[in-house]
């Protein structure tokens, strides 16, 4: 279980900000309204209350800071070293002394104050003591805002750490940069660590995790160290000589004997003798990586006696642990991440080592005694010199061979990975159904057609009139074989000339359906303004239509009853009651008397005329009707959503940030 997580670290905020949010919230959360017509007591009170409840707010805030951040000599000497490495521990230390520093300092201007506030024997005087009073705190606030803005990056940075836990089974990756550290971690667990071909790519801890005998181990990637003093190393290189000398863990020292990474393998040994102080009491293997590019066996002779040499120094460790020397399969490792040939290897050994080392550490301890008395072993005594070996029945023997021979059923797992594996095989959920031919399974059926349930109209005797149907057209099949057909060869002239006359006709039927269909109707009528030289008159249709032997007086007479005529007069016979026009008189005037007004819908009469079909006894009626409709709407309207086309009085401003007075002057609110 991770012990330490720095992402739930509240955000810093800045010395102004931090005054706006205190000042502010004093003033939604205190009376706003004093007036020196109250007593003395009163006015005192209302002004105390405001100074104490600032710093109440001040303290609050401030403690929460020093609370939340983590104290370097109280968390594990991991984390302790790491914050050191990256943030340097005096500022670090610093900061948080002058956050507390002003946190006690806000709270003896506050006490002193309100002593002085006790005293005060005026609105103005009180008045002026409480500006006074909140002036000082927000003073030192503003002072140490550095140290707030220095703790935010912190905090910031902090989130950024991966989450590591010092006391779980560990798995430690260290050796010079670009030996092939980060590429083993991407093979063995989940983590995402970018791979590049030049030094110092992983410039911070990684975290990847990897399961081994149903137990999670937590991998850590360090960044690449170079041989060097230990007081010219950089902040990237001592954050993995921080997590090599402080987190128990089996440790895989990463060698690249191609030389491919930039450094020899006498380089990388001097490494190795210069850090082996940090693998006391730690398991460790020898990781040769990199053998697709060159083989251990291929390398000079030099180099593998310093390989030789780091090997019985890592054989030391084992000796160290209680182990035995063995041979060096478990202690020098041969792999490739780039074709995977040993990574796995690599990952067993060491959490096996790991795994060996925790039980040895945890038998040694004091606990274990606890444990061991409340365990007993019974060992039977033997009777007799007779030896009586274990005895199976027979029948069960049977039921044993019996069990091999079955066949094995085939799961959907098993039929999944002979098929191409998750993502490529779809399993069947139509293979299991009860039908009486197997082909039928894979058929389509509906369920839903037209919007209605397929089986609330499927008949119970449907397969027996199915079959009926299928003899009965088989029957008809027969007999229209039975029947030959006619053959026009058989007919006689005459009858053939009268067959030939009966398809020309049908021939000229069709023909003349399609061109109607396609051309005579829905051909637009040319408009007059394109026809100014009267190009496609009827005149000039009957002479085409003539030369080409055709009458056309037909065609003529339905363009003319097709033409467009004057527009058919209004009927005069409205009633004796409308204005007596001439006959002779304008037609306008008489088109305008006879009109209704143009203001109103020609399609919706006036709601105060019944009109015939209406189904109302008269207008009074008509409109009782519609006063009662539009009665009946008005609650459920009134209970309705707000909608965008409403009238609708927007909510009122708050009123905590706009009453009160304001100063001479002062525009800006907190």
């Amino acid at each position: 279980m991770v012990q330490y997580n720095f992402k739930k670290i509240t955000k810093v905020p800045t010395g102004k900000d931090f005054v706006d949010i205190v000042l502010s919230r004093t003033q939604r959360q205190t009376p706003t309204v004093v007036h020196k017509g109250y007593a003395i007591n009163r006015i005192r009170q209302f002004y105390m209350r405001k100074v104490k409840f600032t710093q109440t707010n001040f303290h609050e805030k401030l403690s929460t800071i020093i609370e939340e951040f983590p104290r370097l000599d109280d968390i594990h000497p991991f984390y302790g070293d790491l914050l050191h490495v990256l943030y340097n521990k005096d500022h670090y230390k610093l900061a948080l002394g002058q956050i507390n520093t002003a946190r006690n300092l806000i709270s003896k201007i506050a006490k002193d104050y309100v002593k002085l506030l006790k005293y005060g024997d005026s609105l103005y005087r009180c008045k002026a003591l409480k500006v006074a009073a909140l002036g000082r705190m927000c003073t030192v606030t503003k002072r140490i805002g550095p140290s707030l803005a220095y703790l935010d990056q912190i905090r910031q940075h902090m989130a950024r750490l991966p989450s590591i836990d010092p006391n779980t089974r560990t798995i430690l990756i260290c050796g010079y940069p670009n030996v092939g550290k980060s590429s083993f971690i991407n093979k063995i667990t989940r983590a995402d660590v970018d791979v590049q071909p030049y030094a110092f790519t992983t410039k911070s801890l990684f975290v990847g995790h990897t399961d081994y005998k149903y137990l999670r181990y937590q991998v850590i990637d360090t960044p690449g160290i170079l041989d060097r003093p230990f007081e010219d190393r950089n902040i990237i290189e001592m954050c993995s000589i921080t997590a090599l000398a402080h987190l128990r863990a089996a440790v895989l020292f990463f060698l690249d004997i191609s030389g491919s990474c930039g450094y020899t393998i006498a380089q990388q040994s001097a490494l190795f003798h210069s850090i082996k102080s940090l693998f006391m009491n730690k398991p460790l293997i020898i990781v040769c990586n990199k053998t697709d590019l060159q083989s251990l066996e291929g390398i000079s002779e030099d180099d593998k006696k310093l390989v030789e040499e780091m090997k019985s120094e890592a054989m030391k460790t084992l000796i160290g642990q209680g182990g035995e020397p063995r041979e060096g399969a478990e202690v020098l490792l041969t792999m490739s991440t780039l074709t995977e040939q040993g990574v796995i290897a690599v990952k067993n050994a060491a959490c096996e080592r790991l795994l060996d080392q925790r039980v040895e550490v945890k038998m040694k301890s004091k606990k274990i005694n606890d444990c061991l008395n409340r365990f007993h072993v019974a060992v039977p005594k033997p009777r007799d010199q007779k030896e009586r070996p274990a005895c199976i029945p027979q029948a069960v023997l049977e039921a044993k061979a019996k069990e091999a021979e079955k066949e094995k059923k085939k799961l959907e797992r098993d039929l999944e990975e002979e098929n191409g594996g998750a993502g490529v095989y779809s399993a069947s959920l139509k293979k299991h159904y009860l039908l009486a031919n197997d082909e039928w399974k894979e058929d389509n059926m509906p369920e839903i057609l037209d919007g209605h349930n397929v089986y609330d109209f499927v008949d119970p005797d449907i397969l027996q009139r199915l079959e009926e149907l299928e003899k009965e057209e088989g029957l008809l099949q027969e007999q229209d074989d039975d029947e030959v057909d006619m053959d026009v060869e058989d007919l006689t002239p005459q009858q053939q000339k009268e067959l030939a006359e009966i398809r020309r006709k049908k021939s000229i039927l069709i023909r003349e359906h399609r061109i109607k269909k396609s051309t005579a109707e829905s051909r637009p009528i040319v408009p007059r303004k394109f026809d100014k030289d009267k190009k496609f008159t009827s005149e000039r249709m009957g002479r085409q239509l003539s030369s080409l032997g055709l009458d056309p007086s037909k065609a003529i007479e339905r363009v003319r009853s097709k033409s467009r005529g004057r527009k058919r007069e209004r009927s005069t016979d409205h009633g004796g009651d409308d204005m007596n026009v001439d006959d002779g008189s304008n037609k306008k005037m008489r088109l305008r008397s006879l009109s209704r007004p143009r203001s109103r819908s020609s399609s919706r009469p006036p709601t105060d005329v019944v009109v015939p079909g209406e189904g109302y006894k008269d207008s009074a009626q008509k409109i009782q009707a519609f006063k009662m409709g539009k009665k009946s709407v008005y609650k459920r309207n009134k209970d309705a959503r707000k909608g965008e086309g409403d009238r609708v009085i927007p909510n009122l401003k708050p009123k905590h940030l706009y009453s009160g007075k304001r100063s001479n002057g002062k525009t800006t609110r907190r």
